[in-house]
């Protein structure tokens, strides 16, 4: 154990988990929610407890698309992408996104400021189009009232 797991909390998570393989999806998913990503550590660390091998816990890990293998940043931009978002601008929002922070989606600025995240749905079709930063729904949005969010959340 190194002093970088335990700074990123996989052995507390660990600590409160039985050593079992029905176990897993938990721990996978709370190691990302202290280290904000699942390292290549943290994957090992899960496999030694579990007494399973990395590619077994990678395996896993990669079948759903909730797991992200990088460190995300501060803010995690989501801009929905489904019909009602797309019909009503989701793709020029997208666009003026990535634009103004010089990322595609699935990539992070290099300050480590934003990671930005395409999302085909989050249900709040009333309310299209949809931006989500740091878990706040923003509804009936631009791309011109996107970009002043994202100085505002700087």
């Amino acid at each position: 154990m190194s002093v970088v797991q335990d700074s990123l909390g996989v052995e507390s998570v660990l600590s409160s988990h039985e050593r079992s393989r029905s176990e897993l999806i938990p721990i996978l998913q709370e190691v990302q929610d202290a280290q904000g990503y699942l390292s290549e550590e943290a994957i090992d660390r899960i496999a030694e407890f579990l007494g399973l091998s990395a590619n077994d816990v990678y395996g896993v890990a990669t079948f759903y698309a909730q797991f992200r293998y990088q460190p995300v940043g501060k803010h995690m931009v989501k801009v929905c992408q489904g019909t009602a978002c797309h019909v009503r601008g989701g793709k020029q929002i997208l666009d003026a996104v990535q634009k103004k922070l010089g990322i595609k989606t699935g990539e992070t600025t290099e300050d480590g400021e934003y990671t930005l995240e395409r999302v085909a749905c989050f249900g709040s079709c009333a309310l299209a189009p949809v931006v989500v930063i740091d878990d706040v729904v923003y509804g009936r949005m631009s791309p011109k009232k996107t970009e002043e969010l994202l100085k505002e959340n700087k």
